[in-house]
């Protein structure tokens, strides 16, 4: 009988040993995630210039901190500032937003979190200002798509929506898909 309870109580500790041991290993899921998706690179006050086949600014970047994960290629940017100039004295595009993931092939910028879209007015064009979120840009064709709610403030007119598009390049398209209103000052 003695011999039996010290059996069961070397096997109650085994159990408990097991379990300590479980409880305190560190989650393989997680370093593994870490070990496949490495950070490559980062930076602190990021800027980048593109400039065009003439030798003008195309486009301008800046964010706060960019980082860069080699295993998916993707780089991540908090609080990203993009700026994209237009031809023929037309005010630059000025594009905000919390966060942001460029894709590996350097196409396609999400943007999320809450998105401003503004370009100043001059004499040839009225400002506009589009303020949503999840913003997807095409940067090649300079394309911003949403699924989200939109809205558009220019001068005194408002106009929301789901679901926009928006081609940055002359001549400017924009659309809205669905639920749209609007509230325009009569002058």
């Amino acid at each position: 009988m003695q011999s039996l309870r010290f059996y069961i109580l070397l096997l109650m500790l085994a159990i408990f040993s097991y379990g300590v041991s479980r409880w305190l290993e560190p989650d393989k899921e997680r370093l593994v995630g870490k070990r496949d998706n490495p950070v490559d690179y980062f930076s602190i006050d990021y800027q980048k210039k593109e400039m065009n086949e003439q030798g003008q600014l195309k486009s301008l970047l800046i964010a706060n901190k960019l980082t860069h994960y080699a295993g998916d290629g993707t780089t991540h940017l908090e609080q990203p500032v993009m700026t994209l100039y237009n031809e023929n004295n037309v005010p630059p595009w000025v594009i905000e937003s919390e966060k942001g993931v460029l894709q590996a092939d350097g196409d396609n910028l999400l943007l999320q979190g809450k998105v401003k879209i503004a370009r100043k007015g001059n004499a040839a064009v009225a400002p506009l200002t589009i303020l949503t979120s999840e913003l997807k840009v095409h940067l090649p064709d300079s394309i911003a798509t949403t699924k989200k709610w939109a809205k558009i403030i220019s001068s005194s007119n408002q106009t929301t929506g789901v679901g926009m598009k928006l081609k940055f390049q002359t001549p400017i398209r924009l659309s809205l898909f669905s639920r749209v209103k609007g509230r325009y000052a009569v002058r």
